[in-house]
């Protein structure tokens, strides 16, 4: 029988915690078995009980903290236990811009162990406050006997955390959201139960420009009827006079997924305006915008560095969005062209580069490998490819796509280091890895956005 086999859920051990994991918690040892531990800091000794035996790791609580981190705090949130939204208040920010760099390194040994100690990772570009920064909520809204609640779902759990107060949002999108909670219940509109899928409303979400003020509301419903509806605009304007675009979004499927393909104007504008350095964008409801403005415009000079334009480049911008990132790069570039899957982004991304007065654009719907490979049979292959992908990293079609056309210079921001790393591994047969430039977008989590420069060998 392996050592592997000796731990019971509910035995108790004394354990040293080394690092932490991708997902926030810290990572010990015991008799070579793995052992994450929810809220343990790195340095600290423990007495851990076990809750959850797996045949690769076990789970355990902290039982008694008998060693404590220097760099534990006591996070100002009052539903941080149970909420699961940020992972690493209790731990101060000097410290959890250490841990994201870490994180890199841990997903690199994982999966380009070779490479790992000649690859150039960078410390972490921090936040000067790293509190009330995120310019969205998306609050999931359900029935507690007579009350409306909205929040986040308790991690691993189906339980809805009613959040009154957030220290990482924008102050006025949750007093939007608690506002229209009440009204909710004053006007008895009918509220979804994803346990039967009935119901009308099912998520409040709320944007702010954080340059411009404007404030944009969205409510997602099963369905377009509902009652009381212009009584429940006629309120919502009231709340706020920033309050300039109010839409409903229709989204009746049993699914995670916030957003449905049908939007509709209630009030307003359809857009908001905001603002990035020098740039101004429209943004409507189901439009991607990063969540975190201040740092994104660290995260876009340093996607500027890394393409290091000098005027004479063409750029192709893979999963474009609203254009952010190609619009960025577009005064110092001879074109930039760009792609993207959500119809209404590019129809965004496009009035966006007019708005800038930008003529060296160009923005189509549709896939990266699709454009990519339909272009260089026109002939086009870009100089600099730009991609900011979803957590999942890239898609396999557009690792095979890129390994074809081969772009000179190639500039990935990931907001995961376990599929950024993967991608470095089906990639660096081919790319030079020059640098990694971890940015943390997220205070106050465990995630990290990371900016890698590739060049072709």
């Amino acid at each position: 029988m392996s050592e592997k086999s000796v731990i019971e859920i509910g035995q108790e051990f004394p354990l040293t915690i080394k690092r932490l994991g991708i997902n926030g918690e810290g990572v010990g040892f015991f008799k070579r078995n793995v052992v994450f531990v929810k809220g343990a800091l790195p340095g600290e000794v423990i007495t851990a009980k076990v809750t959850v035996v797996n045949p690769k790791y076990a789970e355990a609580e902290i039982k008694t903290l008998r060693e404590s981190s220097p760099h534990r705090v006591n996070p100002p949130c009052p539903v941080y236990e149970a909420c699961g939204g940020c992972q690493l208040q209790h731990m101060t920010y000097e410290s959890q811009l250490h841990v994201k760099r870490d994180l890199v390194l841990q997903a690199l040994e994982r999966y380009v162990k070779d490479l790992a100690p000649t690859i150039d990772v960078r410390p972490t570009i921090g936040m000067e406050n790293p509190w009330n920064y995120r310019n969205k909520s998306q609050f999931q809204v359900r029935e507690l006997g007579d009350k409306v609640i909205a929040g986040l779902y308790a991690e691993e759990s189906n339980m809805l955390i009613d959040i009154n107060e957030c220290s990482v949002q924008e102050p006025a999108t949750t007093h939007i959201t608690n506002e229209i909670k009440r009204f909710l219940e004053e006007l008895k509109i009918s509220i979804y139960d994803g346990r039967n899928s009935k119901g009308i409303v099912r998520t409040i979400v709320v944007r702010t420009g954080m340059k411009t003020g404007q404030i944009q509301v969205t409510l997602v419903t099963t369905q377009k009827k509902m009652p009381h509806k212009e009584e429940l605009v006629q309120k919502i304007r009231a709340i706020d006079p920033n309050i300039v675009s109010i839409s409903q979004n229709i989204n009746p499927e049993d699914t995670s997924l916030v957003f449905g393909d049908t939007t509709f104007n209630l009030h307003g504008k359809e857009t908001i305006h905001e603002k990035l350095g020098e740039l101004a964008f429209d943004l409507s409801a189901r439009a991607f915008f990063q969540l975190n403005p201040e740092q994104t415009v660290h995260l876009y000079n340093e996607i500027e560095k890394a393409a290091a334009l000098t005027g004479e480049e063409t750029i192709v911008d893979a999963y474009c969005g609203v254009g952010t990132i190609g619009l960025w790069l577009a005064k110092n570039a001879k074109e930039v062209r760009g792609m993207d899957i959500v119809q209404e982004s590019i129809q965004d991304a496009k009035k966006n580069a007019k708005r800038n007065g930008f003529k060296n654009t160009k923005y189509v719907h549709g896939t990266a490998q699709h454009w990519l490979q339909k272009w260089k049979s026109e002939g086009f292959v870009p100089d600099v490819l730009t991609v900011d992908p979803p957590r999942a990293g890239l898609d396999d079609e557009l690792l095979k796509t890129l390994l074809d056309i081969k772009p000179r210079r190639f500039v990935y921001t990931s907001c995961n280091p376990s599929t950024l790393a993967k991608d470095l591994a089906a990639l660096k047969d081919v790319y030079n890895i020059k640098y990694i430039q971890p940015v943390d977008m997220f205070a106050q989590t465990s995630h990290v956005e990371a900016v890698t420069l590739l060049e072709l060998k």
